[in-house]
This record gives C-alpha cells, sequence and structure tokens, in this order.
C-alpha cells in the first residue's frame, strides 16, 4: 500500500472514530474528542496532496503533519485513560501506531 493511501486510511480511520466517539462517550469528554477532531484537521490540510508529493520530499512535508496529528492523539487517549474511557483510549491507541508506523516508513 502506498504511502498516499496510508495516509488516506489513517485519516478515514480517525474521522470514524471520532464519530463513534460522540456517539458512545458523555459530554464531559468534550477536551478529548476536540483533540481527536484537531488531529484528523490536521490530516485533511493535505489528503488532496498527499499523492502529489515526490517521494524524496514525503519526510520532509509529511512528517510535521503527522507528528501534530499524533501529539493530539496521544492528548486525547490521556485525558480518556484518566476519564477512564478505557476502550476509546484503546481505539487511539491503534491509530497512533499506524501515524508511528507510517512516520517510519517515509
Amino acid at each position: 500500500m502506498s504511502i498516499s493511501e496510508r495516509y488516506r486510511q489513517i485519516l478515514e480511520q480517525i474521522d470514524t472514530e471520532s464519530d463513534r466517539f460522540y456517539e458512545v462517550l458523555p459530554e464531559d469528554t468534550v477536551k478529548a474528542l476536540r483533540q481527536v477532531d484537531l488531529a484528523a484537521e490536521e490530516l485533511q490540510d493535505w489528503v488532496e496532496s498527499v499523492g502529489e508529493i515526490p517521494q524524496l520530499q514525503l519526510d520532509a512535508k509529511l512528517s510535521p503533519v503527522l507528528l501534530k496529528a499524533h501529539g493530539h492523539l496521544d492528548r486525547a487517549r490521556v485525558l480518556l485513560e484518566a476519564a477512564d474511557h478505557q476502550q476509546q483510549a484503546a481505539a487511539i491507541w491503534e491509530m497512533e501506531q499506524k501515524i508511528y508506523r507510517l512516520l517510519n516508513d517515509l
């Protein structure tokens, strides 16, 4: 699977999980949910052009974006763990790992 396909797949998963979180989590988790939304927004900015970035520039252009998204997800995970929402925190951990693996492959 190409970098751009994986990138889009991660964004799609974040969007899907975010929608699910809004359905199942209580309102007091709004800070965590906002962090998930911010992660999606970071990735959304590059979703159209990710496939057009030359191979030699992928690391320089995508790493900062992926790191910001990872940071937002990490904050969301910590907030959800503190609020004892372990299942949702585990789902975020999986998304973080996908971003980390993509970063390693750049």
